[in-house]
């Protein structure tokens, strides 16, 4: 690998990371305190403790992260609450292209938003704050060997001994800063196995999503040819770039996608798209729980409480009668 120039630091790129070198520099402090606080722990300050670190830092960011996602679940659980509403609206105005029927109608979907305290872009957020994060991650990772060599200046809590401590870290017998071409037979074996596993938990998430928590009539035409597409595109896709990328990277990357992979699997479970089979077991899981509830409070069970809302209106039926009673007029005259 050519550390003479780093790359990213040229072009549209340059100036990108250059805008988020506060990300940055919390980046690499946060990676030095968990690497201090291993090596206290009797770690070697050179080997296993870095990769940890990488590890740390990973469950770091998507543990901040994650109490925005939880607040964009729940809006998207009122979006969909309030969707057959959204359509009333929307047929209210069908055909009307007007100037004040749109305006209209964009009030109203206000109003129904602001009501029911729905937020249509709030899906949007955490991908916007989400994404530069992850690449600033990218990006320390990849600067590391080129500070170590003073070809860049030090970055954050890196500095030219800091960055040859850490690239002198060696596990499973490879690098952490090897990539597939530079490193041994060994560590093109253990880099392909990162690759692979990568990969594969990319794949997974993705096929997890589509047959638990998709709706069955969103997975026809072309919505399903495109997600059928990214099942396999996007996976080959990291196979390329993954043997390309710093072993370093690599442990972040597959660290990165096994937690998106728990998040994706919790959001199933916790917040399931109506009509999708994680759906349907959510209201079984909360009918069950709904009836060990009501046995603990000596409650009828949700059956028992229907069978005897039947019973009181077959009773209250067989009372009053079938025949329906003749409507009278309120200012009907006395016969003289």
């Amino acid at each position: 690998m050519n550390y003479n120039e780093f790359l990213l630091d040229k072009g549209f790129w340059g100036w990108l990371y250059k805008l988020l070198t506060p990300v940055e520099w919390l980046m690499t402090q946060i990676m030095a305190v968990f690497h201090k606080f291993l090596t206290m722990l009797g770690m070697s300050p050179i080997g296993f403790s870095w990769v940890l670190s990488i590890i740390f830092l990973v469950l770091v960011v998507h543990a901040c992260v994650f109490p925005l996602y939880y607040k964009t679940m729940k809006s998207m659980r009122k979006m969909q609450a309030i969707q057959p509403q959204m359509q009333r609206i929307q047929n209210k105005y069908k055909g009307k292209n007007d100037q004040a029927s749109k305006e209209a109608m964009q009030r109203e979907m206000m109003k129904l938003y602001q009501d029911n305290d729905a937020n249509p872009a709030g899906s949007c957020l955490p991908m916007l704050i989400q994404s530069p994060v992850f690449m600033c991650m990218f990006y320390v990772l990849s600067a590391i060997p080129y500070i170590a060599r003073g070809k860049r200046e030090a970055l954050g809590a890196f500095d030219v001994a800091t960055a040859k401590q850490f690239s002198q870290t060696t596990v499973f017998g490879v690098n952490v800063t090897d990539v597939f071409g530079s490193a041994s037979m060994h560590g093109k074996i253990i880099i392909g196995v990162f690759v692979v596993l990568m990969c594969g938990c990319l794949w997974f998430t993705q096929y997890f999503s589509m047959k638990r928590n998709m709706n069955p009539e969103a997975m026809v035409g072309q919505a399903a040819t495109m997600q059928k597409s990214m099942l396999w595109v996007f996976p080959i896709m990291y196979i390329f770039s993954g043997t390309t990328m710093p072993f370093a990277v690599l442990v972040y990357w597959l660290t990165n996608n096994i937690c998106n992979l728990a998040r994706t699997m919790w959001q199933a479970y916790a917040f399931p798209t109506p009509g999708s089979p994680a759906a349907k077991d959510k209201e079984e899981r909360d009918h069950k729980r709904e009836n060990e509830r009501r046995a603990k409070a000596g409650l009828p069970s949700l059956e028992e409480e229907k069978l005897i809302k039947a019973k009181e209106e077959a009773e209250l039926k067989e009372k009053q009668g079938y025949q329906r009673a003749q409507p009278q007029r309120k200012n009907r005259g006395k016969k003289k």
